[in-house]
């Protein structure tokens, strides 16, 4: 089965018209809308410490761009794009050595599910901890396409426009990726970090 891009809706379609129309505040619509998952998806890639920044960044853009955007894809996918340049720029221009330490930082929160029991709970944490290291471990590509897949479980294509590549080269990296992944958790499990 071929999976396809998803196109704009209809409701998206209507705010971004309305927009472009001089109703600035039509766009505050697709900012509510969309801030959270866009938020979200940013701070697991680049850590919570700069996504607000890159988020509110990426939403700047898109409002000053917004009559560039062409329909042929959904709108998150065209925002999600300008994000994550935007967030890719906000790199390399604060590029300094990352420590375990900080890595460790960028994991975040652990949120129990409230019928654990305490010792569940924290099995789940240290399992969710040693993952999250083992992702933030591997290169900035493998991150990011495990992100998009698992995490964000976007199409092949719809990666593939985000990222500007072919299919093909999506299914390649993200297959060598997951195998980074696995070998990343493996020497988390058998080395201390602490």
């Amino acid at each position: 089965m071929k999976e396809t891009i998803p196109s704009v809706s209809q409701d998206d379609l209507e705010i971004i018209k309305a927009t472009l129309n001089e109703s600035s505040q039509a766009f505050g619509e697709l900012v509510e809308k969309y801030q959270a998952r866009l938020y979200n998806s940013i701070a697991h890639l680049f850590g919570p410490r700069d996504a607000e920044d890159i988020v509110q960044d990426a939403f700047v853009k898109a409002f000053q761009k917004l009559s560039t955007f062409r329909g042929t894809s959904s709108f998150y996918t065209w925002l999600y794009r300008i994000a994550f340049n935007t967030a890719v720029s906000y790199q390399r221009r604060h590029k300094t050595t990352t420590s375990l330490e900080q890595k460790k930082e960028k994991i975040g929160d652990y949120l129990p599910d409230k019928h654990d029991r305490p010792d569940e709970c924290l099995e789940k944490k240290e399992r969710a901890e040693k993952i999250q290291l083992a992702l933030y471990l591997l290169n900035e590509e493998h991150q990011t396409i495990l992100i998009l897949r698992e995490y964000e479980e976007m199409s092949y294509e719809t990666i593939a426009e985000i990222l500007k590549i072919p299919v093909g080269t999506i299914r390649s990296r993200l297959h060598r990726a997951r195998i980074c992944l696995k070998d990343a958790i493996n020497q988390v499990l058998h080395k201390d970090f602490e």
